[in-house]
């Protein structure tokens, strides 16, 4: 059971433990986490604590920041990482492969183009890094595959996979099931108070979502910036997060408020 200690896959560990009680709980313990997640995960018996084989840090200097979304920064890396002015292009304004002959859609939308000359590196390389390849590492070596506890409304992505195997995936190169697919926002909450099945306190601080504190996808569409709250509620986390990681100087760069004035020195 692939376990991050979210509400979605507490709820989904929940529901496989009421079957199957002897299914082990994997976590993989990135050092991205909020503290209250890695202390509510420790409440749970039979859990597999994993590492990935980089740190954050390391990551990010190695292959660079991850921004905007997977598919914008993974263009960018690779426009960045080509010699060829064809794929360029084709990166920059999408067009036909002359090599496949196929359509190949712009993966660097317009508005994000000025992120081809930033001063830092971009990827999209992270999550591969530091979850899915621990993750594989694991299913090799036990020769287990995983409960997902993933929604189909988490993303178009999600929503494509779903369309293309349903909940569960057994006969793919990677079988694994998804039993949530189907599940909304509100059945996970009308779950939990039903069964009066424990969840993580950092909910209670107002986050809706807790996956990696230090990411910055998807962070210039919020209404309310998710480091304006991390400096309210998780200080030190903050300030590591600006000044040891460069986090400051990519949110700078991007116009993306940080939660922090010049001026003031302060909260805006």
């Amino acid at each position: 059971m692939s376990f991050s200690g979210g509400k979605d896959s507490t709820v989904l560990l929940h529901l496989v433990r009421e079957m199957y009680p002897d299914v082990p709980a994997v976590f993989c313990d990135t050092g991205l986490e909020f503290p209250e997640i890695r202390e509510f995960v420790k409440t749970f018996d039979n859990v597999e604590w994993l590492k990935p084989s980089l740190t954050f840090k390391q990551v990010l200097e190695r292959y660079g920041y991850p921004v905007v979304s997977k598919k914008v920064a993974m263009g960018i890396s690779r426009y960045r990482n080509t010699k060829s002015d064809v794929q360029k292009e084709l990166r920059m304004y999408g067009g036909i492969n002359p090599t496949s002959g196929k359509k190949q859609h712009q993966s660097i939308p317009n508005k994000f183009h000025y992120l081809i000359n930033a001063p830092f590196k971009i990827s999209e390389s992270c999550c591969r890094v530091m979850k899915k390849n621990p993750f594989n590492r694991y299913e090799k070596t036990e020769k287990r595959v995983p409960y997902d506890g993933t929604m189909a409304l988490d993303s178009s992505l999600r929503t494509q996979s779903y369309l293309q195997t349903g909940c569960n995936a057994f006969d793919a190169v990677k079988p694994r099931s998804k039993p949530l697919s189907i599940w909304t926002e509100k059945d996970i909450w009308e779950y939990i108070e039903t069964k009066d099945v424990p969840y993580c306190s950092i909910y209670d601080k107002g986050y809706v979502r807790t996956g990696c504190v230090f990411c910055m996808f998807g962070c210039h569409l919020e209404r309310e910036p998710r480091f304006r709250k991390l400096k309210k509620t998780h200080p030190r986390l903050y300030q590591y997060c600006m000044n040891n990681l460069g986090l400051a100087d990519v949110l700078d760069y991007m116009g993306i408020d940080r939660g922090y004035s010049e001026r003031q020195g302060n909260l805006f």
